[in-house]
C-alpha cells in the first residue's frame, strides 16, 4: 500500500460524527487539546438525525425506575435550551387520559415527580386539563374528556450536531467528513489510524488517545482495534417516524399511550406538518441501510388514529425516516432498554474510550465525563467549560447563555427582520431559527436580494448554500435539504436534482 499522502498528529482522534462524537470533540478542543474528528459520511447522517427531536427527561423512564437518568436529563434540558435557543425551544405536551390506562391519580403523581426532580427556570409545571375546553381537545375523539399537560423541549437534532462541530473547529479541531477509518492500530506510544477521504486520498493520524463514538458501529470498531471476546455490548433498536400534513393548529404536542406499554408522540413539525413516532424494534440488519417498514407505518397510523378524530392512513404519509439507536444491552424488552450511557476505557496501552448508549438530551454531560477521562490521562488541567457556554449562534443577548434568549427569541427575530428588511420576513425568520446570530455571517456585506446570488430553489439562495459549504461541511443536496435544513419537505420534488446539478457546476473553492 502506498504511503499516506497526509499525516496528522493530535492528542485525541474522535471516530464518529454524530452527537456524541461532535460533543466530545467540542469539549476536548475547548480544553486546549488537539483534536481530529473523522466521520465516514456527513455529520449527523445516521442516528443523530433520526431522533424524535426532543430535549426531555424521558417521562416514561420513571416507570422503569431510572430516576438518575431522568434527573440528569431534566437538568440538561434547561442548560441546552439556554445554550442554543435558536435550534431548540420549550414545548408543552398533552397526554389524553383514556379508560383502561393507569389511574389519573398515578399519572398526576408521576408528573409531579417529573416537575420536582430538577430545578426549572424556563418551563412551566404540569397540570390537569379539561379537553372539552382546551384547544388541544378539538382534534381528538370526543371520548377524551380529561388529560394532562407538561413541559419538555424540541430540538433540531442534525443542526445540534453541526453546531458542536462548528464550535470544535473554531477551537482548533480538524473536522474530516466523508473520511472512513480504514485501519486503527495500537502502537507502543500512540494510536495510528489510516483514514480515506475521496477528495484527498489517505490520511494517517497519530493520536495519543482515541474516542470510539461510532454509534451503531462502536462495538465492531472496538473489536477490530482491541480484539477481545467481550468487546462491546450494544443492542440496536430501530426507531421509525412518519410525517403527515399538519393535523392540528395549536402549538402543543401530544403523547399517546398504547396498551402494549409503548408511547407515541405527535409533534408540530416544520410549520406545515405533524411528526409522529416512534417505534422500538430490535434491529439486526445493516445500520447504514435502515428504513421504515409497512408494518411500522400502519402501527403509527393506527395508534394515532385511536386518538385523533380524523383517521390517519398510510396514504397521508409524506415522509418517513428511521434510525438505529445503539443502546446498552441490559436484557430488557426493546421499549424498556435503558437510554443511559456507559463509557468504557481500555488503558492496556495508549487508551481508547468507547461510548455505549446515550440519548441526545444528555450528550453534553456524556461529552464532559468523557473528556474528564481523557484530560486526566493526558495530564490536561483545563477543567470543564461547556455548562455555561453558548453553542454557535446562541449568543443572542451576550456571550453567556441566558434565560432571556429563550423567552425573548421572538423579539430578537423581529429585530433581525427589521435589520434585514430587504429580505422577506419569513426567510429572515427561517435564518434566525437555523443560524441564530450566525445569520450575520451569512448576510455579511449583502444589502439587497440581488446580492444573495442565484435563487437555486424557492427561498434557497446561492449565498446560503455557499455558507453551508464553507462553514458547515455541507457537500451534497441531501446534506443541505435534509440535514442542514428540512427544506426538502417544502420544495418541489425535483429540487434535489436541481441543487446537486448546481453544486456540481460550482465546485467549492479550496
Amino acid at each position: 500500500m502506498a504511503e499516506p499522502q497526509h499525516i496528522l498528529d493530535c492528542d485525541v482522534l474522535v471516530i464518529g460524527g454524530g452527537i456524541n462524537g461532535a460533543g466530545i470533540a467540542r469539549d476536548a478542543a475547548g480544553r486546549g487539546l488537539s483534536v481530529v474528528l473523522c466521520e465516514k459520511d456527513d455529520l449527523a447522517s445516521h442516528t443523530s438525525s433520526a431522533s424524535t427531536k426532543l430535549i426531555h427527561g424521558g417521562l416514561r423512564y420513571l416507570e422503569y425506575y431510572e430516576f438518575n437518568l431522568v434527573r440528569k436529563a431534566l437538568i440538561e434540558r434547561e442548560v441546552l435550551l439556554r445554550a442554543a435557543p435558536h435550534i431548540m425551544w420549550p414545548l408543552r405536551f398533552v397526554m389524553p387520559h383514556a379508560r383502561g390506562q393507569r389511574p389519573a391519580w398515578l399519572i398526576r403523581a408521576g408528573l409531579f415527580l417529573y416537575d420536582m426532580l430538577a430545578r426549572r427556570e424556563l418551563l412551566p409545571a404540569s397540570a390537569g386539563i379539561n379537553l372539552r375546553r382546551h384547544a388541544a381537545g378539538q382534534p381528538l375523539k370526543p371520548e377524551f374528556e380529561r388529560g394532562f399537560i407538561y413541559s419538555d423541549g424540541w430540538v433540531d437534532d442534525a443542526r445540534l450536531v453541526v453546531l458542536n462541530a462548528i464550535d470544535a473547529g473554531e477551537k482548533g479541531a480538524t473536522i474530516l467528513t466523508q473520511a472512513v477509518c480504514q485501519k486503527l492500530e495500537r502502537k507502543s506510544a500512540d494510536w495510528e489510524a489510516t483514514l480515506f477521504k475521496p477528495s484527498c486520498g489517505q490520511i494517517r493520524v497519530n493520536a495519543r488517545y482515541v474516542v470510539n463514538a461510532a454509534g451503531p458501529w462502536t462495538a465492531g470498531l472496538l473489536h477490530g482495534a482491541v480484539p477481545r471476546e467481550e468487546a462491546g455490548r450494544l443492542r440496536l433498536i430501530k426507531g421509525s417516524h412518519i410525517v403527515v400534513k399538519r393535523i392540528f393548529e395549536h402549538d402543543n404536542a401530544y403523547i399517546f399511550q398504547h396498551p402494549d406499554g409503548r408511547i407515541v408522540f405527535a409533534i408540530p413539525y416544520e410549520q406545515d406538518f405533524t411528526l409522529i413516532g416512534t417505534t422500538d424494534l430490535d434491529y439486526h440488519g445493516d445500520a447504514g441501510q435502515v428504513a421504515i417498514s409497512e408494518d411500522e407505518i400502519s402501527y403509527l397510523c393506527g395508534l394515532a388514529s385511536q386518538y385523533f378524530a380524523q383517521p390517519i392512513v398510510p396514504a397521508d404519509v409524506v415522509w418517513t425516516y428511521s434510525g438505529v439507536r445503539p443502546l446498552v444491552e441490559d436484557g430488557a424488552d426493546a421499549k424498556a432498554v435503558t437510554r443511559d450511557y456507559r463509557l468504557e476505557v481500555d488503558s492496556n496501552g495508549p487508551p481508547i474510550l468507547s461510548v455505549f448508549g446515550g440519548k441526545i438530551t444528555t450528550f453534553r454531560k456524556l461529552a464532559e465525563e468523557a473528556v474528564d477521562h481523557i484530560a486526566k490521562a493526558l495530564d490536561n488541567r483545563h477543567g470543564s467549560w461547556t455548562h455555561n457556554a453558548c453553542l454557535p449562534g446562541g449568543d443572542l443577548f451576550g456571550a453567556e447563555p441566558q434565560n432571556r434568549s429563550v423567552r425573548d427569541f421572538t423579539q430578537w427575530t423581529h429585530a433581525q427582520q427589521a435589520r434585514y428588511h430587504w429580505l422577506p420576513p419569513l426567510l429572515v425568520a427561517r435564518y434566525c431559527r437555523a443560524y441564530g446570530t450566525r445569520l450575520h455571517t451569512l448576510l455579511s456585506e449583502r444589502a439587497d436580494v440581488a446580492a444573495m446570488g442565484e435563487e437555486i430553489a424557492p427561498g434557497l439562495y446561492a449565498a446560503e448554500v455557499e455558507y453551508l459549504r464553507r462553514y458547515e461541511w455541507a457537500r451534497s443536496a441531501q446534506d443541505i435539504l435534509w440535514r442542514r435544513s428540512k427544506l426538502g419537505l417544502h420544495l418541489p420534488a425535483d429540487t434535489a436534482d436541481t441543487l446537486q446539478a448546481w453544486l456540481n457546476a460550482h465546485p467549492l473553492a479550496r
